[in-house]
């Protein structure tokens, strides 16, 4: 791949992206995706050593096609250096309104018409946002004087469904001629099934604000992920690469061995994706846990949503959870732990409530290896041993790396390491 200083020195470019180099969205876009592959696979396995044999380590799962993944996509909108307006009512110009990505370390915008790793339908709605933006005078927010209107576009597109669900935040609740911002924007990009607006006037970082409204179809999406059904509104929890999450997920399953008669906990569960799947593919029970009520709420709901009966969620911290069951006379057996911690990782407490337990296996899912290698210690030196690490690459072209561990305990013998396979690609 050809890679070249850009004019301004300011960093490299490479032929997939005129900036690359200084937009934050990619480090490895020069790097060939095999090497790519290589090198997360050697991180992960330098994270590991002394805890894990040496052969419990599979080979990374990568993507056959490692571009245009992302299915959500953030867009901020902002005025263009020395962009002035001629006259109160003097048109905007395309060429006024910035969109794209934030420069690496800083608040400079880097417009961008394309993207490597962004869904291209989404990549497709924000510049329609733009366009319609400057031809109907709708001014893009300014951070330092907090003037302006337009503040981000937040585009999700179903993996399956191809429902494309927008969510327009906005500086002020009034938004003049919202129905015909609607049907203008549904004429140019007619993947478009929802819009909502979000109102958020703080000067902050933070992109959603508390108050919205639906603009157009019912404010949500649906997306099939592992056979299920998800309902993804503006604030859900969904991740951005679902063709990956599909095989991470999969894989998950594949080390738990679950064989109809084991209870799963599914610890930090979020909207109940994996342990849904886990209750429709051998789970006699899930239990989910997670402390944000929100979270949970969605999970029972996807739960019904897929006529799922077998699995229940509870809003509580994961650690105080595990402490209590642990002290429980009425622990469930045999027992089967998935955790999928935030990148901080787990707490020492919650990892000897686990260790308590007794859990026959513990599938350990991690989007920071380097935390996971750490607690995974913990666990050995509870009396567990790691049968199989296997790296999955969710984010490619990027420095992020996923990965799952399953331990055993040490009087069990056998299990999912002689059984698992050595695809590199899925």
């Amino acid at each position: 791949m050809s890679q070249t200083t850009d004019d301004a020195g300011k960093g490299l470019s490479c032929a997939l992206c005129p900036a690359f180099g200084r937009c934050g969205g990619c480090s490895r876009l020069d790097v060939p995706y095999e090497d790519q592959l290589s090198a997360k696979e050697q991180q992960v396995a330098a994270l590991f050593e002394g805890i894990a044999p040496a052969d419990a380590l599979l080979p990374i799962l990568g993507m056959n096609d490692p571009f245009h993944y992302r299915n959500k996509v953030i867009s901020p909108y902002a005025p263009a250096k020395g962009a002035k307006r001629k006259g109160k009512d003097a048109k905007l110009a395309r060429a006024d309104i910035l969109t794209g990505m934030y420069e690496t370390g800083t608040h400079r915008l880097i417009p961008t018409d394309t993207c490597a790793i962004e869904n291209e339908t989404a990549k497709k709605v924000t510049l329609a946002i733009r366009d319609i933006m400057a031809r109907w005078s709708m001014e893009p927010y300014n951070e330092d004087t907090g003037a302006g209107f337009v503040r981000h576009a937040v585009v999700r597109v179903g993996h399956k469904s191809g429902e494309v669900l927008v969510t327009v935040v906005t500086n002020g609740e009034e938004f003049p001629a919202s129905k015909a911002f609607c049907r203008e924007l549904v004429r140019r990009v007619p993947e478009v099934t929802t819009i909502v607006q979000n109102v958020n006037t703080r000067q902050t970082n933070v992109i959603l604000g508390d108050k919205e409204r639906v603009l157009f179809g019912p404010g949500f999406i649906l997306d099939t992920l592992c056979g299920l059904t998800f309902r993804i509104s503006s604030q859900s929890f969904y991740q951005v690469n679902a063709t990956q999450t599909e095989v991470l997920y999969d894989e998950a399953i594949r080390l738990a061995n679950l064989t109809g008669v084991e209870t799963v906990i599914d610890a930090y569960c979020g909207t109940g994706t994996i342990g849904l799947v886990a209750a429709s593919r051998g789970a006699a029970r899930v239990i989910g846990v997670d402390s944000v009520e929100a979270a949970i709420r969605d999970a029972a709901n996807n739960a019904r949503h897929n006529g799922v009966e077998n699995a229940e969620f509870v809003a509580q911290d994961a650690t105080a959870f595990m402490k209590e069951l642990a002290a429980s006379e009425e622990r469930p057996q045999p027992l089967v732990l998935l955790m999928d911690p935030p990148r901080a990782g787990s707490t020492p407490e919650f990892l000897a409530g686990a260790a308590a337990l007794a859990p026959e296996r513990i599938v350990y899912i991690s989007c920071n290896p380097a935390t996971q290698a750490r607690d995974v210690r913990q666990l050995v030196k509870s009396g567990y041993e790691v049968r199989a690490i296997r790296p999955v690459d969710m984010f490619p072209h990027t420095d992020h790396v996923e990965s799952i561990v399953m331990l055993e305990r040490e009087d069990r013998r056998g299990g999912a390491r002689g059984g698992a396979h050595r695809a590199r690609t899925v």
